[in-house]
């Protein structure tokens, strides 16, 4: 069996893609849309020890095995090979095709940009500071430049909402950070802490739009470092700040609304609990959660896969729950869940926006992090986007609020959130 007809198994041989390899050989259909390169031996390796998706991961990112074309058509077209099952015998069958049982016995190291807990510094115990703390410079201590590329002037990594089909990725953004003020009843003169702040792009929306006073903080220095000069930059410093800091160590209370627009895939199962009851602790009586983060659109499948690229290369230790748990788990709290949605939808089209910004960027990003970092980043958005539109996972917004003793809400009869504002600037 000639290389090329050997990755072309793992597609599928309906899949509309063409194969080629260093040894002359092809596959599959020619002049399709996408075409797969198999450029070195090191590729026929990976996938030798690694059958399936990450195999292939690896050879991608290293640069032993190159994609041209559009990646989320790529990957749509390769539904099999991610999620390929092999049995023994067809991983014998293919291993002696790939060039036998020498290719196992010197075992390819992957990429660098792969952590491996037992190896590498992302150790100890799971979801301490510490090693939160490492998980989260891993992904998001990246490049601020890189990151602007990609995110836009928004600067915000997070699921955007369209308020139509043809809206650009900035006004969807700036509709996301406005309903969730929104959602949280903003005020002038009220308070909010927003856990897991990012570049800062909700605590500045809210003191520009709202006149809240804001608090953000962030686990990424180079995050914190950024928001804080947009915010001198913007004027916004009276109202307006974000610390470097783990949100477990905030010390003011009594805020009028919280917002966690992404931190809650980071936190673990485990301390979910502690994490709806810190934030509890945070509100003062008849305050608001927002709470925003990617679920799994059942309880059925694992929170964390921890042989799979995502866990390997993008997010280490992220875990997703389903949304009813999550909701089960804001009650037993002490919070009353109010209102609820699923912007799945539109997290597609947010990460549509931002791999055509990537693909616009492409020699700059290479550049800047080099083309192992910018591939991995190629493939994840791509891949999170086909995740999205199948429905293999989810974004879910949920509100809660702390009530007084007597059971009183503050929340109005019918949710006022949708009513069209005009937003400064």
């Amino acid at each position: 069996m000639a290389l090329a007809e050997v990755f072309e198994s793992f597609a599928g041989p309906d899949a509309p893609v063409e194969f080629t390899a260093y040894d002359g050989s092809h596959a599959g259909q020619p002049g399709a849309p996408v075409k797969i390169t198999v450029r070195s031996p090191v590729a026929v390796a990976y996938l030798a020890q690694a059958p399936g998706g990450l195999g292939l991961a690896r050879a991608y990112v290293a640069g032993h095995l190159d994609v041209d074309g559009d990646m989320y058509e790529a990957l749509s077209r390769m539904t099999k090979a991610q999620s390929i099952s092999v049995s023994t015998a067809e991983k014998l069958r293919l291993l002696q095709a790939l060039g036998g049982p020498r290719l196992l016995i010197h075992r390819m190291p992957p990429p660098p940009q792969e952590v491996r807990q037992h190896r590498r510094w992302l150790n100890g115990r799971l979801h301490t500071k510490g090693r939160d703390a490492k998980a989260i410079s891993h992904h998001y201590d990246v490049s601020n430049r890189f990151y602007e590329w990609v995110l836009g002037p928004s600067m915000a990594y997070t699921c955007a909402c369209y308020p139509r089909e043809d809206a650009t990725l900035e006004e969807a953004q700036a509709t996301k950070h406005d309903l969730v003020a929104r959602k949280l009843g903003l005020q002038e003169g009220m308070r909010l802490l927003d856990v897991g702040c990012g570049w800062g792009g909700m605590v500045r929306h809210a003191a520009r739009e709202y006149g809240v006073k804001a608090l953000g903080v962030t686990l990424s220095a180079q995050q914190a470092a950024w928001a804080q000069a947009a915010i001198e930059r913007e004027g916004l410093s009276k109202l307006a700040e974000v610390r470097h800091l783990d949100y477990r160590d905030v010390p003011e209370t009594g805020f009028d609304a919280v917002s966690s627009i992404g931190l809650t895939e980071h936190i673990g199962k485990q301390n979910l609990p502690s994490y709806f009851s810190f934030l509890y602790g945070k509100l003062k009586t008849g305050g608001r959660l927002l709470n925003h983060c990617i679920t799994r659109p059942d309880n059925i499948e694992p929170a964390i896969r921890k042989n799979g690229f995502i866990n390997r290369y993008v997010f280490p230790d992220g875990e997703l729950e389903g949304p009813g748990y999550l909701i089960s788990l804001m009650h037993d709290t002490g919070l009353e869940v109010r209102h609820e949605e699923n912007l799945r939808e539109h997290y597609a089209k947010t990460l549509a926006a931002w791999c055509a910004n990537l693909d616009a960027h492409w020699t700059e990003a290479v550049q800047e992090v080099g083309p192992g970092t910018a591939r991995v980043w190629r493939l994840y958005m791509a891949g999170s986007r086909l995740g999205f539109d199948r429905n293999h996972i989810e974004l879910h917004q949920v509100l809660g609020v702390r009530l007084a003793p007597d059971g009183t809400s503050g929340m109005p009869l019918r949710p006022d959130w949708e009513l069209p504002r005009v937003l400064a600037g």
